[in-house]
């Protein structure tokens, strides 16, 4: 346990009484904290139609923060395949390393636009699940269906703006090989012509995928030897699934010689346990917007989200991801990070923190960098 570096994730959340511009600021000097702090890595996500969400493009956010900060890797936790092709994403990423070489991260995720498709089988899960307890005590609550969610008119008018009128998405496993043909300079048309993206051809960009389960997007990282990155944090019953699915598929590769994974989690930390737990007040009902089908909304204060009159509905909206969300003193949610790198046998571990306060928010990742170099992991600078 003495060499798993910290990254965060970053959904560039907009506080209640906020604009996307002060998030957008909050990001960027969020990111210039984190390495000042040793974080290893700087994602961010891709989300659409969400009001309390400012994160739409993860290659403009990286543009901006890789002018802000000189050290951290900095990459996509995911680009959306579902409304692009390979070349737009290949073009971006190449645009990026030009003028910030060696420093990316191309995260590849299957959701964004596409029709909904038929999931991939996946394999059993290898590591036992007892009384909803991984073997290490690891909390790995009841599955949660998305059914809803895929079936909600928000979504469908989702995939229809970010679609093409008569656009129908690749197949998301030919669309990495055609990702990763163009980075290589060997893609070739079925036709036999070349295609060579400049810039984006040669682009020292790590290529990763992410996925929430077993199924496709495991078996698409693991059999090409791609780094992959579950996600607990959205998904905390499926997440040794995930990563047992991978490494099942896994072959090795000119990237990797063996599997590695990163692994998501929700944190909140403070001095002390009280003050996590008020902080992290507006988490539930954040959930609950995005479980709704209404898009995140701006993240409340304490007041605001205490106000909300719940229903029993609505808790078990949000259960799985209140009960897995880690908050409290920097010690116990180092223990608690430590317990889920031991269930999921991570080599890294991914943070993300969600506050009202930025202040808060910096806060919480400062605790934690400093209690988890305290520990000593070796990879952690300072």
């Amino acid at each position: 346990m003495s060499d798993i570096p910290l990254g965060v994730l970053d959904l560039v959340p907009v506080p209640s009484g906020s604009t996307a511009g002060d998030a957008l600021r909050n990001s960027v000097d969020l990111a210039r904290q984190a390495e000042r702090f040793g974080y290893a890595r700087y994602w961010f996500a891709e989300h659409h139609l969400n009001p309390g969400v400012a994160g739409t493009s993860p290659a403009v956010l990286l543009a901006l923060t890789a002018d802000a900060t000189s050290t951290i890797r900095l990459g996509s936790g995911a680009v959306q395949l579902g409304h692009r092709t390979a070349l737009s994403t290949v073009e971006e990423f190449g645009l990026l390393d030009a003028l910030h070489p060696g420093r990316f991260d191309l995260g590849l995720g299957r959701s964004g636009g596409g029709p909904p498709r038929e999931k991939a089988a996946a394999p059993a899960t290898a590591t036992p699940v007892v009384d909803g307890r991984a073997p290490n005590g690891l909390l790995i609550p009841p599955r949660f269906s998305f059914a809803h969610l895929l079936g909600s008119p928000r979504i469908a008018l989702q995939r229809r703006l970010l679609l093409l009128p008569g656009a129908e998405s690749q197949g998301y496993a030919e669309q990495i090989d055609d990702i990763l043909a163009l980075l290589a300079g060997t893609y070739r048309s079925a036709e036999g012509v070349e295609a060579h993206v400049v810039p984006g051809e040669g682009a020292d960009v790590e290529v990763w995928v992410l996925g929430s389960s077993g199924g496709q997007s495991a078996e698409a990282a693991g059999a090409r030897g791609l780094r992959f990155a579950a996600n607990y944090h959205v998904s905390p019953a499926t997440v040794l699934e995930a990563v047992d699915g991978y490494r099942s598929f896994f072959q090795p590769s000119d990237v990797l010689d063996k599997p590695y994974v990163s692994v998501s989690a929700d944190v909140v930390v403070a001095e002390d346990d009280a003050t996590a737990r008020e902080l992290a007040t507006g988490y539930g009902l954040w959930v609950r917007s995005i479980r709704t089908a209404e898009g995140a909304i701006a993240f409340p204060t304490p007041d605001e989200a205490r106000a909300h009159v719940w229903t029993d509905e609505d808790r078990t909206l949000v259960q799985d991801r209140v009960d897995t969300q880690f908050t409290g003193s920097p010690g116990r949610v180092a223990d608690q990070l430590e317990q889920l790198q031991e269930a999921t046998g991570a080599d890294e571990l991914l943070i993300t923190t969600i506050t009202h306060d930025h202040a808060d928010r910096v806060r919480s990742y400062e605790l934690l960098a400093a209690e988890w170099r305290r520990r000593g992991h070796s990879r952690w600078p300072g």
